[in-house]
């Protein structure tokens, strides 16, 4: 069982410290105040040596900024000592005295010293950048009703699902995009270095090259002529692609064309309709208004026209309409969505209808990425087959001539 150090004032108002083993802060709380003492602070007792030795400590790495993962980790740790009796500042400083990286710990510290200084909890963590906007929100919310501790559980789920739709698509993307950049990069060193040379050496021998190799040169040839101007063409493309996209038009352009893409899209629209519908519903059911939860839910939209469709949707609202009205016509989720937050508007269960629609969503998104890792990678291994494949045959046959 782990130790706990504790700080606490007895009955004459002297300071008393020790260590109690418990399973939790809570029976530590429990076991002060049967003493009849006031608690202080409650701190897990580490090591020294357990939390900040070696190479590879995060106090070795003070430049690195807060994780997303360290602050859904404190919230989750945050709301269990709450809910076991720990005040808020105590709560806090355990999260200081046991986060295992530096910049987590001057975090909670420069929050720990706004609230003593006078300023409420939410607004304390909303100068920290890393704490995410609906959190904050949530925080407000659970100050005002007295349900911090789930809130906090709320915030923290809603990071993780994040987290891992994000984790998922890079999953099912990154491994097949490796491949084929590796394969690509030796057919374009044996097209561009070996084989000219080999062809060179047969040449210079009399030979007659096969009509693959004699090809592959031709390819060669033509790339060691064009190459510089065919680099600076694809990196001005590519810059004129990236200003494109940086500017307000272009993005809400090529977000907007992201979501007609064939299995891309759909994977987009999926992923934005669990966003949406997952947010909306954990913001409504701590307590945001509709209003503002969809100011919120806005901003969680990585693609541009997404986000202006939540806007457009705000401003129906505002003139009066339905929110599934001004959902219907912004085509950019799934027909679900307007359909089910219809029936969640008559029914007064919105936050509950949004829960099951972000599930089912949710679980044809995950469907989704894994078809499009079934079909990606195979495809991407036939492709890399039929290129390195013919680079080879075209080199051994080259490789025969020499020898005949």
């Amino acid at each position: 069982m782990p130790e706990f150090s504790f700080e606490a004032r007895d009955e004459t108002g002297s300071i008393q410290t020790g260590v109690i083993t418990a399973a939790a802060p809570s029976t530590v709380v429990d076991q002060i105040r049967s003493r009849g003492w006031l608690l202080v602070s409650v701190a897990e007792a580490v090591e020294p040596a357990n939390a900040n030795t070696g190479f590879l400590s995060a106090d070795w790495i003070p430049f690195l900024g807060v994780r997303s993962m360290d602050v859904e980790l404190s919230l989750r740790q945050m709301a269990v000592m709450l809910r076991g009796g720990l005040t808020l500042l105590s709560s806090l400083n355990v999260l200081v005295e046991n986060s295992p990286r530096a910049a987590t710990r001057r975090m909670w510290s420069q929050v720990i010293e706004n609230i003593q200084a006078g300023e409420t909890f939410s607004n304390s963590i909303e100068k920290h950048p890393s704490i995410p906007d609906y959190a904050i929100k949530l925080v407000r919310v659970g100050e005002q009703t007295g349900i911090l501790e789930s809130v906090l559980v709320e915030a923290a789920d809603m990071m993780t699902s994040r987290r891992s739709a994000r984790r998922d698509i890079m999953t099912a993307l990154a491994y097949p995009m490796l491949v084929f950049l590796i394969a690509l990069g030796v057919a374009t060193y044996m097209v561009l270095f070996l084989i000219p040379r080999l062809g060179g050496f047969l040449r210079s021998m009399g030979k007659e090259l096969p009509a693959i190799t004699q090809s592959l040169l031709v390819v060669g040839d033509f790339f060691q002529a064009y190459g510089p101007t065919l680099l600076v063409a694809l990196l001005l493309t590519a810059g004129s692609l990236a200003a494109f996209y940086l500017s307000s038009g272009g993005r809400m352009i090529i977000d907007r064309l992201a979501l007609r893409l064939p299995v891309i899209g759909k994977i987009l629209r999926l992923s934005g309709t669990v966003t949406f519908a997952q947010s909306l519903g954990i913001l409504v059911r701590s307590g945001v208004t509709v209003l503002e939860s969809l100011i919120t839910v806005e901003q969680m939209h990585y693609n541009r026209f997404l986000a202006n469709c939540v806007r457009n949707a705000r401003e129906d609202v505002i003139r009066g309409n339905s929110l599934a009205k001004a959902l219907s016509t912004s085509r950019g989720y799934m027909p679900l969505l307007p359909n089910m937050t219809a029936v969640a508007e008559q029914a007064g269960n919105l936050d509950d209808v949004m829960d099951e629609v972000a599930n089912f969503h949710n679980e044809q998104l995950k469907s989704m990425i894994k078809t499009l890792s079934a079909w990606v990678t195979p495809l991407i291994t036939v492709v890399v087959g039929v290129i390195v494949g013919y680079v080879y045959i075209a080199f051994f046959l080259a490789l025969f001539a020499v020898a005949a």
